[in-house]
């Protein structure tokens, strides 16, 4: 049976909350795709309005904590709550439900609790540091796990390809596909690292990614028994959280895969 603790049923009940308006608007948004221009002025107001919604519901539960958006300067200690209110936007913007809100409780560098949320599909994956990984249910939670697999030919790896470094991102997907049995480029890291934990993904690799859009996914993959790692680690037997939430080039997976999943990267 899942504990979720006072401070976890608050941030919960806060993203469900401000997701309301976000359901209609998605809504909306697939009524407007024949509407290039409708689609994108619409697809910022709903971004602006569950941001904002967001940390008004949040500043009404725990008035205490600072609240940090996905584009803001995150503190460097302390504790704070850091959100990205549509993670996946580009996906958001074309009527996909491939996006979710993102929430983690942050202590420095430690992801002390975090929350991942489909509106669309109703999909909810909450984790608190050492109590497990788990998705909402009717009745009961499910515990999450990653996924038992073991070699590279039968994996499943979610990339987000950054236009940082298109060379990279191009090196990245044609070496999956070359090393494993497939890839998805979902665009939405919160839900591929969400699906890593549920065992649905066996590997994410993520290069140059906010800390808003990972932190709660980070929290799932490690509870769930995976490992979290930076792209430039030299040993992937052990995890150095801080230098991936300060790179943002992620990697994540089973602790078997992990090693296995670093070759995509040489």
């Amino acid at each position: 049976m899942a504990y979720i603790s006072p401070m976890l049923t608050n941030i919960v009940t806060a993203v469900k909350k401000a997701s309301i308006n976000l359901n209609r608007d998605f809504s909306e948004i697939e009524r407007l795709q024949n509407s290039v221009k409708g689609s994108m002025d619409f697809t910022k107001i709903a971004f602006d309005k569950i941001q904002k919604g967001l940390k008004n519901e949040l500043g009404k539960i725990l008035p205490a904590l600072p609240v940090v958006m996905v584009s803001e300067k995150v503190p460097q200690s302390g504790m704070f709550l850091i959100l990205s209110g549509i993670e996946g936007l580009a996906n958001f913007a074309h009527g996909n439900p491939e996006f979710a809100i993102s929430a983690a409780l942050m202590d420095g560098q430690t992801v002390l609790a975090g929350v991942v949320y489909n509106p669309a599909r109703d999909e909810l994956f909450f984790a608190e540091k050492g109590k497990g990984a788990f998705k909402e249910g009717f009745r009961s939670h499910e515990r999450l796990r990653v996924a038992a697999r073991q070699e590279l030919d039968g994996a499943l790896v979610a990339v987000r390809p950054t236009a940082n470094d298109a060379e990279l991102s191009a090196k990245i997907v044609n070496n999956t596909l070359r090393l494993c049995h497939d890839v998805r480029i979902s665009g939405a890291t919160a839900l591929d690292l969400a699906y890593v934990a549920a065992g649905k993904l066996d590997g994410v690799i993520a290069p140059a990614t906010m800390l808003a859009s990972m932190a709660a996914g980070i929290l799932l993959v490690k509870e769930a028994g995976g490992l979290v790692l930076d792209m430039e680690q030299e040993d992937t037997r052990t995890e150095d959280l801080p230098m991936v939430l300060n790179s943002g080039n992620l990697m994540a997976a089973s602790f078997n895969l992990s090693q296995k999943i670093a070759k995509i990267l040489k």
